[in-house]
């Protein structure tokens, strides 16, 4: 009997990260990205969760690139039992040496950290999600190959990869199994960005499934130049208010292009001497890769690129906490979200400062501390303490490593003919059900799908896909906005609001209140387990 191919979607499907999916031929099954969850509490909490296949039974996995919410299970997949290839880019490869290492060490030190608190006292400790030795593991199961050149990954399956145009390494994945021909975008790049070529691949195939971030959005066309001006502008606002200028900047790609810019504007004097502190380990280890491959970039300055003597790359803990009693410097830290590392500590220091700047140069996935940050949270809770927002919060869309919304309808266009389906995924609601319908006017006779985590499908050739499995309701309020970001909002205006009330009588009567609330709900859930009993 011949079995079809068949895919199941665990991760990034309706929210932006977690990629994962799981294509199946029979008994053989091979992994494209294996991507940590990130953004609300509950979301992240996933990444806990099983996972929704054996690890043991997988034959391989085709990685597009190295950015943790594609990547970042990987060690935990091979702690668990995976024991094939990891299939990907040699640059992908070299990149993840230190991002997985680096993932690794962060989930130690936050379970360390977590299991410090004084609230946590006599509890059981959490367990880091996975260790550095794991992760440094994970690395060692990476099997290079060729951009554009067929290899087999597991019985049963042909897959070459494309440039995907995003950072350095990413790719598509192009699949033939089980007579279907698909292909994974990946994250798509901008046209004309720094660095990379822009994205390209073949047309003509069963089954697509596309990355929608920007689904919803179009940005202005804009040059490098015009960027470079952009970011001119940025930095003498803040250096004129008088305090620090603090970039929340993903490690990699997004550090390298910022550096790129900056270092133009200073060999050009467009700015003037300013101090540039790249506070991140793992973005001094991406810019030294980025360095080792920049035979293969575009834009790279042999001079000054990224040996500008104006750079400061800060390894030591002692040397980043040395940052905080300086004032008129530019500070770049990771992770570009401020979900964790050291932009966390330096926005504790920084965002009550009104003198200082905040400037956020890469996309905010909803829930996460940078996007409540983003939309004009007046305090914000970081690391358990209360931080009030009095810094400059500025935003610059014009570095974005992902195609927008025209762009992705452009790719789309180009891949066509499309015989089966288009599965839409790596997006959030608006922006899926906004390219989703404009995919369709694009293209006429396209049929657009919008899976849910945990759905599978058959894969027919030259037929419209068969959903064979329903995808998991439960999940609904973890994409986005979750109970403990409407908790943080809350708690770090309560202190204000209960002093705002006019005597010591009337604030005690306020807390009592609101105790009788919550002691309400927790006997109506003893009512209800008393009945369950009976």
């Amino acid at each position: 009997m011949t079995h079809p191919l068949s895919l199941t979607f665990h991760g990034s499907a309706r929210t932006v990260t977690g990629s994962c999916h799981e294509f199946a031929l029979g008994s053989t099954r091979v992994l494209v990205d294996c991507g940590m969850f990130q953004g609300s509490r509950t979301l992240e909490g996933l990444n806990q969760g099983a996972f929704g296949f054996d690890p043991r039974k997988l034959d391989a996995v085709i990685l597009t690139h190295a950015h943790i919410d594609h990547s970042g299970l990987l060690p935990r997949l091979v702690a668990e039992g995976f024991e094939g290839p990891i299939w990907c880019t040699q640059p992908t490869a070299d990149l993840l040496e230190y991002m997985l290492a680096d993932a690794g060490r962060i989930q130690e030190a936050d379970t360390a950290r977590r299991n410090r608190r004084r609230d946590r006292a006599g509890e059981d400790p959490f367990e880091p999600l996975y260790t550095e030795a794991d992760a440094l593991a994970a690395w060692g199961q990476c099997s290079p190959v060729e951009l554009e050149e067929w290899f087999e990954p597991a019985p049963g399956f042909r897959a070459r990869l494309w440039n995907a145009g995003h950072i350095l390494g990413s790719a598509s994945v192009e699949l033939e199994a089980g007579g279907a021909r698909v292909l994974v975008s990946g994250d798509l790049g901008p046209d004309n960005k720094a660095f990379h070529p822009d994205p390209e691949s073949p047309a003509g195939f069963d089954h697509v499934l596309c990355e929608s971030t920007y689904g919803d959005r179009e940005r202005e066309a804009i040059s490098i130049a015009a960027r470079r001006k952009e970011l001119e502008a940025e930095i003498r606002g803040a250096l004129a208010r008088g305090g620090n200028l603090v970039i929340p900047t993903f490690a990699l790609e997004r550090t390298q292009e910022l550096l790129l810019d900056i270092a133009e504007l200073v060999r050009s004097k467009a700015i003037g001497n300013v101090p540039v502190f790249i506070d991140s380990p793992l973005a001094s280890q991406a810019t030294r890769v980025f360095e080792r491959h920049a035979h293969d970039l575009e834009d790279v300055h042999p001079d000054c690129t990224f040996n500008c003597s104006n750079f400061h790359f800060v390894d030591s803990v002692q040397e980043s906490i040395r940052l905080n009693s300086i004032s008129g410097a530019i500070i770049m830290a990771a992770s570009g979200m401020c979900e964790a590392g050291r932009i966390r500590h330096h926005l504790i220091h920084n965002l009550h400062k009104r003198e200082a700047t905040v400037l956020f140069v890469g996309y905010q996935a909803a829930g996460s501390l940078g996007r409540v940050i983003q939309e004009g949270a007046g305090r914000v809770r970081i690391s358990g303490q209360d931080v009030m927002v009095r810094a400059t919060i500025r935003r610059i869309d014009s570095y974005s490593a992902h195609a927008d919304q025209g762009e992705l309808l452009n790719w789309i266009a180009e891949r066509a003919p499309v015989a089966g389906n288009l599965f839409l995924v790596h997006g959030e609601g608006p922006a899926l059900e906004t390219l989703a319908g404009l995919a369709a006017q694009r293209v006429p006779g396209l049929k657009v799908l919008i899976p849910e985590i945990g759905e599978s499908y058959d894969l027919p050739g030259g037929a419209p896909a068969r959903r064979t499995r329903t995808g998991r309701t439960d999940l609904t309020e973890a994409l986005g906005r979750d109970w403990q970001n409407s908790y943080a909002d809350f708690v770090t205006g309560l202190k204000r609001d209960l002093a705002a009330i006019e005597d010591e009588a009337r604030r005690q009567q306020a807390i009592a209140d609101m105790r009788k609330v919550l002691q309400s709900y927790a006997a109506h859930r003893d009512k209800r387990r008393d009945k369950g009993r009976h």
